[in-house]
């Protein structure tokens, strides 16, 4: 092979390699990519002692390899955040799976619907905090219980149904808690 065609296999294998680790950030890919990592480190090293002529192909090796390093090193902290369980969009996956384990586990002890919907919304937000990388400790469960009763009464108004359900929504990276009135069960 040529120059020319080894930087095309160089800039094509990169590409894919960008892809894998997003998948694979993102959990749709169980294992790190890192035979396709060495087989690029491979082709980027392979003109590194080697002059090359033509200008044109020089360029685009040396802005490859810049690229590759560049992304490695964000490779290495997103890998290292991870392993410290400070990446976000693990963070958030994991709230929601342990939101899944918990839900059938907890048997709802009967009490008042106020009490225990201003609990699930309290619940509820917090998680959203935490996913979001937002600090609980400011919000209690009376701040919670106070904006949910102060809300209430125009929300009545307004809808004219007296029963309004409440959820926990994130909007632009931030936690919400949205009204609406309950539909009849049928």
């Amino acid at each position: 092979m040529g120059v020319q065609e080894d930087i095309i296999l160089l800039e094509q294998r990169l590409g894919e390699l960008i892809i894998k680790y997003e998948q694979y950030f993102l959990g749709l890919e169980k294992r790190e990519p890192v035979r396709l990592l060495e087989e690029v480190d491979r082709l980027s090293r392979r003109y590194a002692t080697m002059a090359i002529t033509n200008t044109m192909l020089k360029f685009k090796y040396n802005s490859l390899v810049a690229k590759l390093q560049s992304y490695r090193q964000y490779w290495t902290r997103i890998n290292r955040l991870i392993e410290e369980g400070k990446y976000s969009r693990e963070r958030f996956k994991m709230s929601i799976h342990a939101g899944e384990k918990l839900a059938p586990e907890a048997p709802s002890a009967p009490q008042q619907p106020a009490d225990t919907e201003v609990d699930r919304v309290f619940r509820d937000y917090l998680e959203a905090r935490r996913a979001c990388d937002l600090p609980t400790d400011v919000v209690t469960r009376e701040m919670v219980a106070a904006a949910l009763d102060k809300q209430r009464p125009g929300l009545v108004n307004r809808h004219g149904s007296t029963s309004i359900e409440f959820r926990v929504v994130i909007e632009e990276g931030k936690p919400k808690i949205k009204a609406r009135p309950k539909l009849p069960e049928s």
